[in-house]
Parts: structure tokens; sequence; C-alpha cells
């Protein structure tokens, strides 16, 4: 790894993304300036939302501009420091882009204390942005009552399963909606929700019926389209939507009904948005209480690596086709410094 490999955005994905949209570079390793670290990554964490990026249009982050490398978050080791607070050796977390090396100042980069007893691979999901959203969203927005009745949607990736086992840590009724037996099993089997819905196997709307003979109280939306309209016909008065997402339109496609919609204003009911960013005050406890559970046993989760930037495309592909299992992650170079 004496040079450095970077994929670089060509041209807008129309639809899905696919390889001719990036360009591949060799570049020379960069050399870190004053007060700056030159970092490796290790892994790349591949989420929906990358998508959206990519696009023209300006989403929660500006447009990716076309010819760079793109945008990326990585977990990383420093390999050359010319600051004293991160020393060589020091895992960082950072926005180090689609490639092999950057430098970066060090105000930019979030050392990581990696516990002995967790995979280093989880300080860039479940002990960080994963983790910080399904929290906060959950208990931010939803603010959940003791007994009342949760839907979630995506529930079996890596931000749903999380919301599901906080939610039953609330003393919830947690019911989860995903795609396939295998991973609504996983939700029943492992995640301990109280029911599991497989969107691809039939009446969706009898199915939550059945589930939530009580109605809906809270929605931890990540998908949006016609699951997320059948539950709005369910809810409750004064119900509470946290709007993670809505991973059906990433791509082009997605609608919401009207007439759904509509049901905000008839359970005077409260959908809200909301962004990493938001939430950044309460990171160091949150992480801090999602270790615990972690390290007790109490909170499962899946990491799904693949290896090489090569695999972006596919990657990709997975997360919008559901063949991950949980946070779906790149493997750039080996954990240990070199």
């Amino acid at each position: 790894m004496s040079g450095n490999t970077e994929w670089r955005l060509r041209a807008r994905p129309q639809g899905e993304v696919t390889r001719e949209d990036f360009e591949v570079r060799s570049a020379a390793r960069p050399v870190p300036g004053p007060g700056e670290a030159l970092v490796r990554n290790i892994y790349l964490f591949v989420p929906p939302s990358m998508r959206l990026w990519m696009d023209e249009k300006e989403s929660y982050l500006p447009p990716q501009p076309l010819g760079e490398v793109m945008t990326g978050i990585t977990l990383g080791v420093v390999e050359a420091s010319n600051h004293p607070s991160l020393p060589v050796g020091t895992y960082v977390n950072g926005m180090g882009g689609c490639q092999q090396w950057y430098a970066a100042q060090a105000e930019r980069l979030q050392p990581v204390a990696a516990h002995t007893g967790v995979p280093l691979a989880a300080y860039r999901t479940v002990l960080d942005v994963q983790g910080l959203t399904a929290y906060c969203g959950l208990t931010g927005i939803c603010r959940p009552q003791a007994g009342e009745t949760l839907v979630v949607t995506a529930a079996a990736g890596s931000v749903g399963s999380l919301v599901c086992q906080i939610g039953k840590k609330l003393g919830l009724r947690v019911v989860g909606v995903a795609g396939g037996r295998e991973k609504c099993d996983w939700l029943l089997d492992t995640c301990g929700v109280d029911a599991a819905i497989d969107y691809k196997a039939g009446d969706v709307g009898e199915r939550l019926d059945r589930a939530c003979p009580d109605g809906i109280d809270m929605l931890f939306e990540n998908v949006g389209g016609p699951v997320m309209d059948l539950v709005f016909e369910r809810i409750n008065r004064r119900a509470r939507i946290a709007l993670c997402g809505l991973v059906s339109s990433y791509n082009g496609g997605g609608t919401q009904r009207t007439s759904a919609l509509m049901q905000l204003v008839n359970k005077s009911a409260r959908m809200e948005g909301f962004l990493l960013t938001d939430h950044y005050g309460s990171y160091a406890e949150v992480m801090r209480k999602l270790e615990e559970w972690i390290l007790d046993g109490t909170i499962r989760y899946q990491i799904d690596i693949l290896d090489g930037l090569e695999q972006l495309p596919e990657a990709m592909g997975r997360v919008f086709h559901g063949r991950n299992r949980g946070a779906q992650l790149l493997r750039l170079s080996q954990e240990e410094r070199i």
C-alpha cells in the first residue's frame, strides 16, 4: 500500500449505482502537513444515504462534486502524525473518503478507544452512527412509554434492529417489518420482538392488525412507500413518528399517498425528521450505555463485511436490495499497523 487508490465520482447515477459511475485512480500516498495525521482506512461504512450524496440535488450534505474522491465514512489508524493528541497507532473515525489513505487536521478526527471485548468494526457502526441514530431517534422523538406499541420498518437493518432491542428494554410492544423469513426469524429469536412481519409475504395490513390489536403509538420509519402508508392508517391518537429515512425513494422511486399522510391530521399525530448531527451532544453518554449493553449480551447486532474498494457498487446494491445482514462495511486494509 505504498500508493493510494481513489474512487472518484465520474457521473451522477441514473437509478442504482454502477461501476461506470466511478473513476478509479492511483495517486501518491498523502503527506500530512502541520497539525495533521496520515490515516490508513481500515473500514468504509456503506449506508443507504450514500446514494443521496451522489445526486445533484442537495440532501443533508452538499452534493458530491464530480471528479473528486467519493465521500466516505471511515474508521482507520494513524500511521504518521504531526499532532501530539494523535500518536501513531491511534484508531480514528473520520470522513476519510472512498480511498485507502487520507491526511486530515486533528480536530476532524475522532479517536476510538476500542474495548478488547468488542470488535473494532462495531465502533463505526453500532457504537457510532447507527447506535446514536437508533437511541436518540427512539427516545428523543418517539418519547416511548412502557406498554405502548412501536412499529419499526427495515427492522432487521443496522439501525432498525437496535431500535427494536432498545424498545424492548424500555418495556414496549415491538413489531418489526422486514423482508424475508430469515430476517423475521432473527428478529424474533435474537432481538426478541413481539411480532415480525415479512412485507414480501402477503397482506401486510392484515398482519399489522393482528400484531397491533391496540393500534400503533410509535413508528420508527426507515423505508417509506406502501408499508408506511399502511402503518399510518393504523396509528393511534397523538402517535409519534421518527422519520429516519425513506430508502424506497433513494434510487428515484417510492411515493406516499396523500390520504395516508392525512392521518397525521386526523389523529393529531406528529412526524419529525432528524439527523445524526442533531444529537452529537449525547454521543459519549449514548455510546457508554450501548457498549455496556453489548458487553453484557443484551444488545445483539450484525455487521456484513466485504473485502476491497472494488466491492463498493456491490455493497451499495446489497444495501438497497436487502442482501446485507446488518451494517454494511468494506474492509480496505488490516486492523493492525503496517
